[in-house]
């Protein structure tokens, strides 16, 4: 069976707190966790007044905290961000923390604009060009290589799960070459997806940490006893989309009913390309969407995006659609 797990990008609510997104966030590992999903993993944005995980190595050790069986992790760190010695402490101290546990995701678009750039200290476009050499020495450290003149303490030989992030043909390249599983930001951005687990598959290297292709796809999915109240729910996040598309992003605002049949036929549209790669409706509707992506898509693991305006709704989601595919 395909394992299933949670993408969390730590909303925050119109009307809401931070203390309450990281409560909901908690909260939902914890569900995650009883219902049998696999990983929980945290996505870093900065900047942004709706997402709560910017800080996501600190985000992760408050799920840990929470919970204690469910892989937990970054979906995904945005390394031209940061340097890999921090890194390689981060998630050493997590990887201690919480034995056997803790995930890596590495991604290289750091979605950053020039203000951003000046607050991070950065020239994102320069780090981007040496994310390649950033992951191989980042991988270095977490796989203890012996010959490295300084070892981040905590970090070397820390044990870490390395995954290689991607919504274009340049993450499956890198993932294929390094040996590395491959997740797939399908949820929003799903037009390369065909075409980048073929070329992960194809160019495949086996390394010491994974002998095989190991692909996760993403999906935005809501549940709900009817179809009508899965759009309903749903519409919080198409809501988010589209502002964040047109140029006005804010918090999670309240669920609209007949939001969609309410838009403009480019602002549809955006939503009908990212609606590739979602399941939203009954739990039966919803197994069925999942089951014809995971036969489309060959992935060895699902991971549901989404968020609800309401924390409890998204928590039912788990809990329905992995009663629907046990």
């Amino acid at each position: 069976m395909t394992d299933l797990s949670v993408l969390d990008l730590v909303p925050v609510r119109e009307g809401g707190t931070l203390e309450e997104a990281y409560a909901a966030s908690a909260a939902l590992a914890r569900t995650a966790e009883a219902a049998g999903y696999k990983r929980f993993w945290i996505a870093e944005h900065h900047a942004m007044e709706g997402i709560g995980g910017a800080a996501t190595a600190v985000v992760i050790g408050h799920v840990g905290q929470a919970t204690s069986t469910i892989r937990i992790g970054a979906g995904g760190i945005m390394l031209p961000n940061h340097n890999p010695f921090v890194i390689a402490e981060q998630f050493g101290t997590l990887a201690a923390l919480f034995p056997g546990r803790i995930d890596l995701g590495l991604g290289r678009a750091p979605g950053a604009g020039p203000e951003l750039q000046r607050a991070l200290r950065k020239d994102l476009h320069r780090a981007a060009e040496l994310f390649p050499q950033d992951v191989a020495e980042l991988r270095a450290m977490l796989s203890g290589d012996p010959d490295l003149a300084v070892r981040p303490t905590p970090g070397h030989g820390a044990q870490v799960e390395m995954w290689m992030l991607g919504s274009s043909l340049f993450g499956a390249q890198l993932a294929a070459r390094l040996g590395l599983p491959y997740a797939f930001a399908s949820h929003f951005a799903p037009t390369h997806l065909d075409a980048a687990l073929a070329l992960y598959r194809r160019d495949f290297q086996p390394s010491e940490h994974l002998g095989r292709p190991h692909v996760m796809a993403a999906m935005t999915v809501f549940a709900a006893p009817s179809e009508e109240e899965a759009e309903l729910i749903a519409s919080s996040q198409a809501q988010s989309f589209v502002r964040l598309r047109t140029g006005n992003p804010g918090r999670l605002p309240p669920p609209v009913p007949g939001y969609r049949d309410s838009l403009p036929p480019q602002a549809r549209a955006i939503l009908d390309h990212i609606g590739e790669a979602s399941a939203i409706g009954t739990p039966a509707q919803v197994k069925d969407r999942i089951e014809a992506f995971v036969a489309r898509t060959g992935a060895d693991e699902i991971m549901l995006s989404g968020a609800t305006y309401a924390p409890e709704a998204r928590a039912r989601t788990l809990e329905l659609v992995a009663e629907a595919l046990a």
